[in-house]
């Protein structure tokens, strides 16, 4: 069984980490670190006022996650979709490494918990996992920011999804645990997009085996977590923002719910993990998740061949889905199924399966070659689209949506095809 922790003491031992020769503070220069390595894993033995270690830019690459996960690059989707389709319930354990210590004197100062930006409203958790359970429903699991308003307070970004259902049902106040430096693939798997009733930790676990142990409250979190907390989340109401998110723009303040932090439990020599807000870890873990569910929605329409978030769409707006296509409608189905698939998504184009969805330059080139606007496009007027996107509604996330069918026509496809060259190694004849 794999933990957050063993890949970081892999990555230090093959010297793939960038490690702090000096203390930093967690007032904007932690933050600024990782930006300036983006895309490089950051390990900071000593943050400033803080009892702990960070980390940061773990599984900032598709490569990083498909090397935890120890598959291929081009495995990735479809393990990402198998684990969606068969789901595998976590062993329950009495004891685990995140149990190793715990108090309720909570103190969030002394937390490596960073000011990531000047105009941040406060600092920010940005890769907490909110743990909650409904009598009915089950255990869900959500990524959501939470900016420190006090020693054992936080204010909580909370959508109208899951959790504010379980809220609700439980009459505006709830019991929940969230967790900080859980593995890939709990951290896929919260993001992920599942039915309600769906608990993400049978994904997660379909990924890769897990543990889960039961806190004081309860509530069964991964065991090998750094750390993990309890808390109530409450009828106060608190302003919460500026933060910036995954456009990397900034979001508004709104009045959102309060959380009392009541119990902190974690590892001997805990790590805390730095999740970068707009970074290419934040990118990768938002965006990545939603490939599978617009592949399962496509290939209910059709054969769904890839999906590909694409980071220049924000890793949240933009997609290009290929598929093989076998009636003339298929393509402008594709797009009705793609939106199913990821409510947020604003753009998204469809291609054939001879088209590499990776490459921007064959997708620009499928839409040169094969796609006519007259026909070919779809335009959604005042949908609900992302809170994210910075040109939508930011009260009612009323946005327009556009799909474009870049595939080829059934009736003339060989006028359509792409020249192929004989596959010659240079090296024989140089």
């Amino acid at each position: 069984m794999k933990t957050f922790r063993d890949f970081i003491e892999k990555l230090k031992k093959e010297k793939r980490i960038k490690i702090a020769k000096k203390s930093v503070s967690k007032n904007l220069d932690l933050a600024g670190l990782m930006h300036a390595l983006d895309g490089e894993v950051v390990y900071v033995p000593e943050v400033e006022d803080a009892d702990f270690a960070a980390v940061g830019n773990v599984f900032s690459t598709r490569e990083l996650i498909c090397e935890y996960l120890g598959i291929k690059k081009k495995e990735l989707i479809a393990k990402l979709v198998h684990a969606t389709n068969n789901p595998k319930k976590p062993e329950l354990v009495n004891d685990g490494p995140v149990l190793e210590n715990s108090t309720e004197d909570i103190d969030l100062s002394k937390l490596p918990i960073p000011l990531h930006a000047e105009k941040d409203g406060g600092p920010y958790l940005s890769s907490a996992i909110v743990i909650a359970q409904d009598k009915e429903f089950g255990r869900n699991l959500s990524f959501h920011r939470m900016m420190v308003i006090g020693k054992n307070k936080l204010v909580m970004r909370i959508l109208p999804r899951h959790l504010d259902e379980f809220i609700k049902r439980a009459g505006g106040e709830l019991d929940v645990a969230f967790v900080v430096g859980a593995p890939i693939n709990v951290l896929l798997s919260a993001a992920i997009s599942s039915k309600l009733g769906q608990d993400e930790l049978e994904y997660a676990n379909a990924l890769v085996p897990i543990k889960t142990v039961k806190l004081s409250n309860g509530i069964q979190v991964p065991a090998d977590c750094e750390f993990a907390f309890e808390g109530r989340i409450t009828k106060e109401m608190h302003n919460e923002g500026p933060f910036i998110d995954l456009t990397e723009t900034y979001d508004i303040i709104r009045k959102q719910s309060v959380m009392k932090v009541t119990k902190m439990y974690h590892r001997n020599d805990a790590m805390w993990h730095v999740l970068l807000p707009g970074g290419l870890e934040h990118k990768v873990l938002m965006g990545m998740p939603r490939e599978p569910t617009i592949f399962n929605e496509v290939n209910k329409i059709c054969e769904c061949k890839a999906v590909d978030i694409t980071p220049g769409g924000c890793s949240w707006l933009h997609a290009v889905v290929s598929i093989k296509k076998e009636n003339e409608e298929d393509g402008k189905k594709a797009i009705e199924a793609a939106f199913a698939g990821h409510k947020s998504l604003k753009h998204v184009v469809i291609v054939d399966d001879d088209i590499d969805v990776d490459d921007p330059a064959e997708v620009e080139w499928a839409i040169a070659t094969r796609f006519q606007a007259n026909k070919d496009l779809i335009v959604k007027k005042n949908e609900k689209g992302s809170s994210l996107d910075p040109s939508a509604d930011p009260n009612t996330r009323e946005t327009s949506k556009m799909g474009l069918d870049a595939t080829k026509p059934l009736s003339d496809r060989k006028s359509f095809e792409k020249g192929k060259w004989k596959k010659i190694d240079p090296e024989n004849y140089l």
